[in-house]
């Protein structure tokens, strides 16, 4: 499904990360490493938002041959969001919908599903944390992806949140769409189950 192939990231800092062969197949896969270990930067790359040297291809799909191609079968969204103040969360919707040609029936479900109510007509300035995470998640099931990459996805929101987003990640498992999850809640260990834990330590797999 996914292929990492001569991963290179470096940084001013000095800080490295190499990977030379990493392969995920269909499923939802755990991230593991301490702060600074480099998982967001990793989940970044394969999201096609930081440059590296190397490639990564999804479903035989070349990130640096066909970025456009690529680009349009994954959904992202960091652990701790921003968005411009000034927008509602619906004007932001509308936006990425035309995009990921997603339809009113999809974001009614999953406004539904993650308890956003009237709130996504108010200014983003005015969201809670809770709120923003749950803006952000939803903008990343929208559309067709075949995979989406979730950075810390069960903080900040409340348990009952917590519970319809792992019945969302299964059901869309059921329907073919993949995994990358960065998560320290223990309560969803058992998500992990379906496929395989890779952790970084300094920059490294092991």
């Amino acid at each position: 499904m996914l292929s990492i192939q001569n991963f290179q990231k470096n940084y001013d800092t000095g800080f490295k990360m190499a990977i030379e062969q990493l392969t995920f197949s269909e499923g939802i896969h755990l991230i593991k490493g301490k702060n600074g270990s480099g998982k967001s930067t990793l989940l970044k790359a394969i999201a096609g938002i930081h440059d590296f040297k190397g490639d990564i291809i999804l479903n035989g799909i070349s990130q640096k041959k066909e970025p456009i191609a690529y680009r349009k079968l994954v959904n992202f969204t960091e652990a701790e969001p921003i968005f411009p103040a000034f927008l509602s969360l619906d004007e932001l919707i509308n936006f990425s919908a035309k995009i990921m040609h997603s339809d009113t029936q999809q974001i009614n479900k999953l406004k539904t599903t993650l308890d956003i109510g009237d709130y996504a007509k108010n200014p983003i300035s005015s969201y809670s944390s809770g709120m923003l995470k749950k803006s952000a998640l939803l903008l990343a099931f929208l559309g067709k992806p075949k995979l989406i990459i979730l950075d810390e996805p069960f903080t900040t929101i409340d348990q009952t949140t917590q519970g319809e987003l792992k019945r969302l990640i299964l059901s869309k498992l059921e329907n073919g769409i993949s995994f990358l999850l960065t998560s320290h809640l223990s309560d969803f260990e058992d998500l992990f189950t379906y496929s395989t834990i890779k952790e970084f330590e300094n920059g490294i797999m092991i």
